[in-house]
């Protein structure tokens, strides 16, 4: 988007505002669906907390201070609706989190959107061992390619402890990768 400021001001304009958010939709609808689907692990999870994230942007863009891009911002907005619908989730069933996570692999498993293949299952199991920050932060940097300043500016965790935790976890993940087992379900 060469004209951001521009821009933005048609996503504020009621002249322009419908026309303007349907092309927002249209340019970060599947990268934020995938963003969030990396987090709360399935996809009708996924679509429930993307329609939040929507509804969420649009009711904040008139506050949109434009300190960081909109990309950025929009990521932020994900993210934190992302972490609400997991801690929602954890007091909802009185769970631990490890738990939850647990229960996503299974989900993950039985779910028809999923694509993934064995190595593919076998990542998710290890990234769900991981502390959750730390496998945030993993997330944001490998599957979305976002910049540490970046991953900063989203979580509000300073830059060098972000790289230190994503580095840790990418040793975890080499060292691990090999020896996960997997409860697939077979079906006769």
């Amino acid at each position: 988007m060469t004209d951001e400021a521009g821009f933005i001001e048609k996503l504020i304009n009621d002249k322009y505002q419908d026309k303007a958010f349907k092309h927002l939709l249209d340019l970060y609808q599947e990268r934020l669906y995938w963003h969030i689907r990396k987090l709360v692990i399935t996809h009708d999870n996924a679509n429930d907390v993307l329609q939040e994230t929507f509804i969420r942007i649009y009711k904040s863009l008139p506050k949109f201070k434009q300190q960081s891009s909109l990309h950025t911002w929009m990521y932020k907005i994900a993210y934190n609706e992302s972490i609400r619908f997991l801690e929602n989730n954890k007091k909802k069933y009185h769970a631990s989190i490890d738990d939850i996570s647990e229960q996503y692999l299974e989900d993950l498993m039985e779910d028809v959107f999923f694509e993934g293949n064995e190595i593919q299952l076998k990542l998710q199991r290890i990234l769900l061992k991981l502390p959750e920050k730390q496998r945030q932060i993993f997330q944001l940097k490998y599957y979305d390619e976002l910049k540490f300043k970046e991953i900063e500016t989203i979580i509000g965790i300073n830059e060098n402890t972000i790289k230190t935790s994503y580095y840790a976890a990418v040793k975890m993940i080499e060292r691990n990768i090999e020896s996960v087992d997997l409860f697939i379900k077979y079906l006769d």
